[in-house]
């Protein structure tokens, strides 16, 4: 076997156990975001509310709102909804700690 070949072989064998391996073995953060999320994030994003908006128990105005959140509040957005309900945790302000979905037009990073 000549060195072109062993290190195809090893390149192959590797990306066969890495993909393997992501593949069994999911995020943590992956495992606690919602189902109803269609996009994650690979790193949170911070977002800035621009208007009271209420954050939400599912992404929808049918779910309970969870508490209001007013300008200037900031919001780590983990995932969305087709790009229209952004999930996330409140990082400021009185809901600060809070978890749940927001009208992603009212926020801007």
């Amino acid at each position: 076997m000549n060195i072109t070949t062993r290190i195809a072989s090893v390149a192959a064998s590797s990306a066969l156990l890495i993909g393997g391996a992501t593949v069994a073995a999911p995020t943590a953060s992956a495992a606690s975001l919602p189902k109803a999320c269609t996009w994650e994030w690979a790193y949170p994003q911070s977002e800035r509310i621009t208007t009271a908006v209420n954050l939400r128990s599912g992404p929808g105005t049918k779910y309970k709102s969870l508490g209001i959140l007013y300008k200037a509040v900031r919001f780590t957005e983990y995932c969305n909804k087709d790009f229209k309900w952004s999930y996330g945790k409140v990082a400021s302000g009185p809901n600060k700690g809070k978890k749940g979905w927001v009208k992603t037009s009212y926020t801007f990073p």
